[in-house]
């Protein structure tokens, strides 16, 4: 078989080295989406697109390699958000040599005299906004590759949706070509506005703006840090616990039922990235606390649902963990809902400051055939006094977490 060459074209065929411009004419196979393709008018070569099923494609390549010169064609650099990763994946490392060459990014960042080292980047092509919610509040320039179902004025309506009002927004059309075109705009111009299909868009902080002087977020935040009731606040050594007990991970959807100011939520926003956070609160003024500190920290990926549960769990998507911090007479009802939502793998945690909290939630989910740990967190804090420092008990808690098994065998999340 005859190596596959695979060649990044940069932002045209002007960004070639000699040596690419010289495997591209002399291959006998060209292989590119069409307006690749479309740059080599008198190429003689047999020509094949990459539609809509790359990897199909990809797979006729063996048997046109055995006899002849195959070049597959990618814009910017074939190992950045390109093709190039799913050639060696259908043909194999070894028979596939890659050619880089210029990315958007890095073409974005020379015409924006804008330095990238400490940029984020991601691709909406293909992905949901999940990915750009978990991105956002990251220090430093955001850069975004595009697709025609995220279009530059949809993200301009993601952004103002999540109170980013004042950041800098730009689209760089067409870069490379003769129409290209580079545009500085507010977010409510840009999401009224129509762009080339080939565009990258950067977000840039207004220099100064609040969000650069925002607290950052991090675990075992002090109470004092959040707005909350009365002492209504999950303390920060049980937040530990619960977060622990939670066993969080990427991608996954928490609920955090009865969520007071929203503690709790808010720092497993940390561990669920490209994750999403429901915080449930039945009173409006705990619920509107929760809207606070999420936008005092810049947390994007909780979403505040003001309404009494169970009822109001009905509409979330199923989640993977479910922390339980209040319900109050509907506690049992609640952990009835969160079992029948979660799957073989979901985890439940339920904190009780109450003797008879205990007792419901340990019941329920008893009955429910889940295996129950019950853990107790007494904490003292020290405090000066009489010159010295002594120590102050706060009340005890309790921790009770659910996992599911079966008769057969044992969940992978059972303890050991």
């Amino acid at each position: 078989m005859i190596t596959v060459q695979v060649v990044g074209l940069g932002m045209s065929p002007a960004d070639l080295t000699p040596r690419a411009k010289e495997i591209i004419l002399e291959a006998q196979v060209l292989v590119g989406g069409r307006r690749l393709l479309d740059y080599f008018p008198e190429h003689r070569g047999m020509k094949i697109p990459l539609g809509k099923d790359p990897e199909g494609t990809l797979k006729q390549l063996p048997a046109l390699a055995e006899t002849k010169r195959v070049v597959v064609l990618a814009s910017g650099d074939p190992n950045f958000y390109g093709v190039g990763p799913l050639v060696v994946k259908v043909l194999g490392a070894k028979q596939v040599v890659i050619h880089p060459n210029l990315t958007a990014v890095q073409t974005a960042c020379a015409r924006l005299q804008m330095p990238w080292q400490d940029a984020t980047v991601i691709s909406l092509h293909g992905r949901s906004w999940e990915h750009l919610a978990a991105v956002l509040g990251k220090p430093g320039p955001l850069l975004i590759y595009t697709d025609p179902a995220h279009p530059p004025g949809e993200i301009a309506r993601f952004l103002l949706a999540r109170g980013l009002s004042s950041a800098r927004f730009c689209v760089l059309e067409d870069l490379g070509q003769d129409a290209e075109r580079v545009t500085w705009m507010s977010l409510a111009e840009a999401q009224a506005r129509e762009f080339s299909s080939l565009n990258l868009v950067v977000v840039a902080p207004e220099p100064g703006e609040a969000s650069s002087r925002r607290p950052q977020l991090h675990l075992g935040l002090p109470e004092a840090a959040l707005v909350h009731q009365a002492g209504l606040i999950t303390k920060a050594e049980v937040r530990a616990v619960v977060l622990a007990k939670l066993a969080l991970g990427p991608g996954q959807v928490l609920w955090d039922v009865g969520a007071g100011c929203g503690s709790v939520g808010l720092e497993a926003s940390l561990l669920v990235p490209r994750g999403k956070v429901f915080a449930v609160e039945r009173h409006p003024e705990r619920a509107a606390q929760i809207a606070a500190n999420r936008d005092k920290f810049g947390v994007h990926n909780l979403e505040v649902v003001c309404a009494p549960a169970p009822v109001c769990l009905a509409p979330l998507p199923d989640p993977h963990r479910v922390f339980v911090g209040g319900g109050g007479p509907e506690i049992g009802a609640i952990i009835q809902e969160a079992v029948r939502r979660l799957g073989p793998e979901g985890r439940m945690v339920v904190t009780a400051a109450l003797l008879e909290t205990l007792a419901t939630a340990r019941t329920a989910l008893e009955q429910a055939g889940w295996e129950v740990e019950v853990v107790q967190i007494q904490v003292s804090r020290s405090h000066p006094l009489a010159g010295g420092t002594a120590l102050r008990a706060l009340n005890p808690v309790w921790i009770v977490t659910g996992y599911w098994t079966n008769t057969d065998e044992k969940s992978p999340l059972t303890p050991l």
